[in-house]
């Protein structure tokens, strides 16, 4: 997997925790430096921290499935695509999270929206030649980016952007698991 497709997964990944911390700056009013880093951090890092843990199960494995584990990838990130997606469609307007920052809360929202990055690591560890390190850091980095920006859009622009952006995360999982289902039936280079 090349880096413009780690590029694409990083940003589809990122776009539930880019949600969240939209929702966390509306609830704020004024987002803040320290509460910006604070969204990127809780997000970022466990976004990069899943798709490792997921790629190392995945490793383990990958001899038992490497038949059909570019099945896997694909239902994985397709279905992790749809539910994306669905959840995107199903939200109801002002449906905004608490702007409470704390341990806790962000614990159990990093892992919420992270929990898609874990199968994510799965399907990458199925696809092959990938870098895990390039793929971790890159994703850890596009989501504490964007959730940061996504705390001040969301103080400024309220939650006009927050279902586009789960819904545009969605499709392009689902894309990327077509694409590898592709590559690997050599319908695709």
């Amino acid at each position: 997997m090349g880096f413009i497709e780690l590029l694409l997964l990083a940003v589809g990944l990122s776009m539930d925790a880019f949600a969240v911390s939209i929702c966390k700056g509306l609830s704020m009013k004024k987002a803040s430096v320290k509460g910006m880093m604070i969204c990127g951090g809780w997000f970022g890092g466990f976004q990069a921290l899943m798709p490792l843990i997921g790629f190392l199960a995945g490793r383990m494995f990958a001899d038992a499935i490497a038949a059909y584990d570019h099945w896997v990838a694909f239902g994985l990130l397709f279905i992790i695509g749809v539910n994306m997606l669905r959840e995107a469609l199903s939200k109801k307007e002002g449906e905004a999270e608490s702007g409470d920052l704390s341990v806790k809360t962000m614990f159990v929202m990093a892992v919420a929206t992270s929990i898609d990055a874990l199968a994510v690591g799965v399907s990458l560890a199925m696809a092959g030649d990938v870098n895990i390190w390039t793929a971790v850091i890159l994703i850890g980095c596009t989501t504490f980016i964007l959730s940061a920006v996504g705390v001040k859009v969301g103080s400024i622009f309220g939650n006009k952007f927050e279902k586009k952006a789960q819904a545009a995360g969605g499709v392009i999982l689902m894309l990327l698991g077509i694409k590898i289902l592709l590559e690997h039936l050599g319908i695709l280079g």
